[in-house]
C-alpha cells in the first residue's frame, strides 16, 4: 500500500541517529539542512562525521536513555537486534522511528529527497525499490527551471505584499505561471538523458554501462561517479575498492566482485566484459567500478571496445589517478616550477616479465618519472635508474 506523504516542520526538533557508518552519515546530512538539531551516537564514527557542521557526536555505544526527549529516532546500524530493540523503545515512548533497510520496524520512511531553497519534494515507493524512488526524483529534478530558489523567494515576497496591499499589481504578482520560465530538459554528455534511455542492440533491450573511476579511496571519487553509483542497478567492481565507496550504491543493487590481482586467482578479462554485456542486455544501469582512472592502466579501453563491439551503450567517467594522487598525498608535486616541467607515467608490469622497453631512454627524460605497479621490482628499478 502506498504511504501518505506529509511535510512536517523540523526546525529545532531534536533528532537522534544511531550509527557511525556511511548510511548514518547520509541521514544526518539530509536532516541538518531542515534546521533540526541532530545528534549521532556510535562507538565508532567514520572520519567524515567530524567535518559535518552542526552535527553533535556521542562517542560511545547506544544507551536506552538516549531516546529520552527526542522528537525522532533513526537507526542506521548493521545490528538488526539493536535496531529492533530501539524500535521497541520508540514505540513505547511514542517517538517516530525509522530503521534503514527494514521497513517493518519503521513508523515513517525517508523518501528520495530534493531540496532547493523553499522547494522540498520527496519520492517514495513504499519500500518496493529505493532505486525507483531515486529515478523519479532525478527525473523531477531534471524538469526544474534554473534559479528555482530565487523564483520561489520572489514569489513568497510578492505573496506577502499582495496580502498586505491587494492591488491589481499585487494580484498579478500572485500568478506563478507569470514568473516561472518555460521548462527545459537539461542533459549532459552521458548524463540523465542517456541514463534513462533503453536502446536496442541486435534486437535486444540494452541498458548503460558506466566505466567509473573510484579514485584512490572513498573520498576521491568524483561527484559524477558517485551520482552514477547511487543510481545504478548493478556494480561490477575491482579489488581494492573502498567499502565506503560501495555503500554509495542503492541497497538493492547487485554487487559483483570481479577484480584482478597479481599472483592471486582473478577474473579473466573476457569474463568481465561478458558480464558487463550480459547485465546491460537485461536493461540494467551498470557501474564498472575501477580504482584510480579506468583509462590509466585500468583496461578501461579494452572494456569499452568490447561494449562498443556488442552494441552496448557505455561511457567513461574519469577518476583521480594514483599516478599523481599518491605523490600529492605524500607532499610530492609531480610538477614544480624550476624543478620539473612535466611528468611521465609508465608501468613496471609487463606480460614478458621484463622492465618496459626504452627504460633507459625514459630515465633520461627531464621531469618526474612515475612508475606504477613496480613495488615488487623496486630494487631492479632503482638499479636501472
Amino acid at each position: 500500500m502506498a504511504l501518505f506523504p506529509m511535510f512536517i516542520e523540523l526546525s529545532g526538533k531534536d533528532i537522534l541517529v544511531v550509527g557511525g557508518g556511511g548510511v548514518a552519515l547520509r541521514k544526518c546530512e539530509k536532516l541538518l539542512p531542515y534546521g533540526a538539531t541532530v545528534t549521532a551516537v556510535s562507538g565508532r564514527f567514520q572520519p567524515q562525521f567530524i567535518s559535518v557542521p552542526g552535527l553533535k557526536l556521542l562517542f560511545r555505544p547506544f544507551a536506552d536513555g538516549d531516546i529520552a526527549g527526542r522528537d525522532m529516532v533513526i537507526a542506521a546500524t548493521d545490528d538488526r537486534a539493536l535496531n529492533a530493540h530501539i524500535a521497541g523503545l520508540c514505540r513505547e515512548a511514542g517517538i517516530p522511528f525509522n530503521c534503514v533497510d527494514d521497513a517493518e520496524l519503521c513508523t515513517f520512511v525517508f523518501p528520495a529527497l530534493t531540496l532547493r531553497g523553499r522547494l522540498s519534494a520527496g519520492f517514495c515507493t513504499g519500500g518496493a525499490s529505493p532505486t525507483a524512488s531515486a529515478y523519479f526524483r532525478d527525473s523531477f529534478e531534471d524538469s526544474l527551471p534554473d534559479g528555482v530558489e530565487e523564483i520561489l523567494d520572489f514569489m513568497a515576497s510578492a505573496h506577502n505584499r499582495g496580502r498586505a496591499r491587494p492591488t491589481a499589481q499585487g494580484a498579478h504578482l500572485l500568478l506563478p505561471h507569470e514568473r516561472l520560465p518555460r521548462r527545459r530538459r537539461r542533459t549532459r554528455r552521458g548524463h540523465r538523458g542517456v541514463h534513462r534511455t533503453r536502446t536496442r542492440a541486435g534486437g535486444r533491450l540494452s541498458g548503460l554501462v558506466s566505466l567509473v573511476g573510484a579514485g584512490c579511496g572513498a573520498n576521491l571519487i568524483t561527484l559524477l561517479g558517485a551520482e552514477r553509483l547511487k543510481a545504478c542497478d548493478a556494480v561490477v567492481y575491482d579489488d581494492l575498492i573502498a567499502e565506503d565507496t560501495l555503500r554509495l550504491a542503492p541497497p538493492d543493487a547487485e554487487l559483483i566482485r570481479m577484480g584482478k590481482r597479481a599472483h592471486r586467482p582473478s577474473a579473466a578479462q573476457d569474463d568481465i566484459c561478458a558480464k558487463l554485456i550480459e547485465l546491460a542486455r537485461e536493461g540494467k544501469r551498470v557501474v564498472r567500478l575501477k580504482g584510480g582512472d579506468p583509462f590509466v592502466f585500468g583496461r578501461g579501453g579494452e572494456e569499452m571496445a568490447a561494449l562498443n563491439a556488442a552494441g552496448v551503450p557505455c561511457e567513461e567517467i574519469p577518476g583521480v589517478s594514483s599516478a599523481y594522487a599518491i605523490p600529492a598525498m605524500a607532499g610530492i608535486p609531480v610538477t614544480h616550477r624550476g624543478v620539473s616541467r612535466g611528468f611521465h607515467v609508465i608501468t613496471a608490469h609487463t606480460r614478458s616479465g621484463e622492465l618496459p622497453e626504452g627504460f633507459d631512454a625514459l630515465a633520461a627524460l627531464p621531469g618526474t618519472l612515475v612508475i606504477l605497479m613496480g613495488l615488487s621490482r623496486l630494487g631492479e628499478i632503482a638499479a636501472r635508474l
